[in-house]
């Protein structure tokens, strides 16, 4: 007996999401993201700031972007995914819709409702995009897990709240975690 066919959803079906549902269409499937708390809108305000206070000091040509932003991970139309932030520093792969191709760093900030979701699924997926840097902000454990994506042998650490975090795209850039506001 045939199990029924699983409905295969593509960038048309995610583009007609209302604006306000935030969601991820990762191989034709919708995964949809819960609201954050108002944690996770310290941390992402924080980083955000913080990355941005550094590009702009160095007169950097990468761009910050906040979710909710689209990445179109491939040149295929079943996955675009909502990042929590993305630093993208080539500019032409940016659209009117967000950001076609791997952008250089994606930073995801763990929420309680579907942590595989960004520890396994997603972590998998950017390494298949040739995102080079990947780091997993989890607030409940207080741990920052950075993966350097583009060596050869998969490589990670991890680092807690108590703990400045070196950037691997940038060669000074050092983000204080003690410094998040409560």
């Amino acid at each position: 007996m045939a199990l029924p066919q699983q409905k295969i959803y593509t960038e048309d079906d995610y583009y007609n999401i209302p604006e306000d549902v935030r969601a991820d269409l990762v191989d034709g499937q919708i995964y949809y993201q819960a609201a954050p708390g108002r944690f996770h809108q310290e941390i992402l305000n924080f980083l955000c700031t913080e990355i941005n206070v550094y590009i702009r000091s160095k007169n950097g040509f990468c761009k910050v972007y906040p979710a909710p932003f689209a990445v179109k991970l491939f040149g295929d139309k079943k996955t675009i995914v909502e990042p929590d932030i993305s630093v993208i520093c080539d500019r032409s792969k940016l659209t009117d819709r967000g950001c076609t191709g791997a952008p250089d760093w994606i930073i995801e900030i763990i929420s309680p409702g579907n942590p595989e979701h960004d520890y396994i699924r997603k972590l998998n997926l950017y390494k298949d995009a040739g995102v080079r840097e990947y780091w997993i902000v989890d607030p409940r454990s207080e741990k920052v897990l950075v993966y350097h994506l583009e060596q050869d042998q998969f490589a990670f650490e991890v680092y807690s709240f108590q703990d400045k975090v070196r950037a691997g795209i940038y060669d000074d850039l050092c983000i204080d975690f003690t410094e998040i506001p409560e």
